[in-house]
């Protein structure tokens, strides 16, 4: 995947810079075309005389160091570029980034570049897990940065934890495989709902369920990931996300995402609602707080809009893909769902399960497609459990193909 891709290799200063230098031997055995760009402070533990002997190629460490007077070389650079990665990666460097600081030749090339950018951490256990260092990952990962996690074991402070720059091989091996993923959903267009609805009875209160958004959300990251353009629809939630492929549209009760789904339905090519929508809403509702009263209190509901259902009794070219929590019989509902409202496929689960469900970070899931076959997901993060169902929805819609 990366031989004749253009790679610019950013260098930042950390006694892990001695494993660049095996990185870029690696990437111009594979045929890649490596262009080393390093800081001041890793000229310290390196000279930039070795990335130039093992990368045939010069070396760019001054921002303002301008050879050739045709060209501003930090923007030549940042077009010039295929992929980007940043090994070692610093906490300072991951804070630059994180707060778009461009003070010197590496920090400015990343802000300029429009390449996928990989960021392999390298540092102490204790400042991997501080809380601005972990925040500033994050914020990175959502506006579309890739991270390759560092490696456990013996650190050069003489410390055993996380930390270590990943090998080299290990490195190039989550680029090539994301690069492959990447043109998974090329040119596709995904919309995808998210979170809980509030069905409003007062000014003060509304029917609601435990739905946070985090799988819909892992979900519209994944595919964007991919090369898809998202259309998120999200209920109710505190998730953010940043990525510039993605479309959030914010709706609160089931009547407005109803709405919502069916303004971008016809013009999509994936469907997939993973919205926990309210089953009814109160008929009436009031204007001022409902006072308390000296009996019970009886409030009549009524159906919201099937949206699932009456997205697959439309259904012309879509993949269309249901979710099904449940908490007995999982398989047997799931199933029921699928084929009664038309779907192509529906991720069930079983919400009662631990580490699975509503609020946690992690999932366990079975996919059912039409032809029901069932492909089991087991326990991990939401992040991991996106991927998988993307991939096994490009796989049955490649074996629909006539």
């Amino acid at each position: 995947m990366l031989k004749n891709k253009k790679v610019l290799l950013g260098v930042s200063g950390g006694i892990a810079v001695y494993k660049a230098c095996d990185l870029t031997s690696k990437l111009t055995q594979l045929g890649a075309d490596v262009k080393v760009v390093m800081t001041e402070n890793a000229t310290k533990f390196v000279s930039p005389l070795t990335f130039q002997a093992l990368s045939r190629n010069e070396v760019f460490i001054d921002t303002f160091d301008e050879k050739d007077a045709r060209k501003i070389a930090h923007i030549d650079l940042a077009d010039w570029a295929d992929v980007a990665i940043i090994a070692p990666t610093t906490a300072n460097m991951i804070s630059k980034l994180a707060n778009g600081i461009a003070d010197d030749m590496l920090t400015t090339i990343l802000l300029a570049t429009r390449a996928d950018i990989y960021i392999a951490p390298a540092m102490n256990v204790h400042m991997y897990d501080h809380p601005v260092i972990m925040e500033n990952m994050k914020k990175l990962a959502g506006l579309g940065f890739h991270f390759i996690e560092p490696g456990a074991g013996y650190l050069a402070c003489g410390y055993v934890g996380k930390g270590r720059l990943e090998e080299p091989l290990t490195i190039i091996q989550a680029i090539e495989e994301h690069q492959k993923n990447f043109e998974l959903l090329a040119g596709k267009h995904v919309l995808i709902s998210a979170g809980p609805t509030r069905e409003v009875l007062d000014p003060v209160r509304f029917f609601s369920n435990r739905s946070t958004g985090k799988m819909g959300f892992a979900l519209a990251e994944s595919a964007a990931n991919f090369g898809a353009k998202v259309t998120l629809v999200a209920g109710p939630t505190t998730l953010d996300i940043h990525h510039p492929n993605i479309t959030r549209v914010d709706v609160v009760s089931a009547e407005d995402m109803y709405d919502a789904m069916w303004r971008y339905y016809e013009e999509v090519d994936i469907v997939i609602k993973a919205a926990a929508v309210a089953d009814y809403r109160p008929i009436e509702t009031f204007d001022q707080k409902l006072k308390k009263q000296g009996s019970n209190l009886v409030i009549e509901m009524e159906r919201t809009k099937d949206i699932l259902q009456s997205l697959g009794e439309k259904k012309t070219s879509q993949y269309l893909v249901g979710f099904a929590a449940e908490t007995n019989d999982p398989i047997e509902y799931g199933i029921g769902k699928l084929q009664k409202k038309h779907l192509d496929a529906i991720v069930i689960n079983n919400v009662s399960s631990a580490g699975a469900g509503f609020g946690h970070d992690t999932n366990i899931v079975t996919y059912v497609n039409k032809n029901l076959e069932e492909t089991h997901i087991p326990l991990a993060s939401k992040e991991v459990v996106s991927v998988q169902i993307l991939q096994k929805i490009v796989e049955d819609m490649k074996d629909d193909r006539p």
